[in-house]
C-alpha cells in the first residue's frame, strides 16, 4: 500500500469522530443565533429601550392619563405569533381635550424635532413616522381607534389616543415602515 492511501484513511479516522460530534453542536448554535434576534425571548432590554423613547412622554399640553388608566404610564409588549421576526412595542394612552388634528399637528412637530421621518398622509385613525436608532428601525404610530381596548380608555369630555413605538425584535427594516 502506498503511504498516501494509508495516510488518508488514518487522517479520516482521527477527524471523523470529532467532526461528527461537533457538527450537530455547530448546527444547534447556528440555529439559536439566527432565532434569538427574531423572537420575544431575551427582548426585555430592547423593549425597555422602546419605552424610553422621548416621544412617548411628550404629549400635547393638556393631555393626561384617561380616568381609568391613571398612573399606567408606558406599557410594553411583544408579538411573535406571525411569520417573520417578533414585533416589540411600547405605548402610552392619553386623554386630550382638543381635536385629533391638534394631536397629529403636535406629534408632527415633536417627531420631526426628535429625528422621525413622516410616513404617508395621516388617515382617520392613525398617523405614522419612522427612524433608525442605533441600527434599529423604529415605527411611531399615533392612533385614535381605542374601542377594542379592555377597558376602553375613558377620555372624559375629550378624545383618547395612543402613541406607540414599535420595532422588529431583530431591529431589521423588514415590515418596519408606515403603510398607506
Amino acid at each position: 500500500m502506498s503511504p498516501t492511501t494509508h495516510t488518508a484513511p488514518s487522517l479520516f479516522r482521527h477527524t471523523a469522530l470529532p467532526a461528527a460530534l461537533l457538527f450537530p453542536a455547530a448546527l444547534l448554535t447556528g440555529c439559536s443565533l439566527v432565532d434569538s434576534g427574531g423572537t420575544c425571548d431575551g427582548a426585555g432590554a430592547a423593549r425597555n429601550d422602546l419605552a424610553a423613547q422621548k416621544v412617548l412622554s411628550s404629549p400635547p399640553a393638556g393631555a393626561a392619563d384617561p380616568a381609568n388608566y391613571r398612573g399606567a404610564g408606558v406599557s410594553t409588549g411583544c408579538e411573535d405569533d406571525s411569520p417573520g421576526p417578533a414585533w416589540l412595542h411600547a405605548g402610552r394612552v392619553y386623554a386630550f381635550p382638543g381635536t385629533r388634528q391638534a394631536v397629529i399637528d403636535h406629534y408632527a412637530r415633536t417627531a420631526a424635532a426628535q429625528g422621525w421621518q413622516r410616513g404617508p398622509a395621516p388617515q382617520a385613525g392613525v398617523a405614522c413616522w419612522t427612524r433608525t436608532d442605533d441600527g434599529r428601525h423604529l415605527v411611531l404610530d399615533v392612533g385614535f381607534q381605542l374601542d377594542t381596548w379592555s377597558p376602553v380608555p375613558d377620555p372624559g369630555k375629550g378624545i383618547g389616543y395612543e402613541v406607540t413605538v414599535g420595532s422588529n425584535a431583530d431591529g431589521s427594516a423588514a415590515g418596519a415602515h408606515c403603510t398607506d
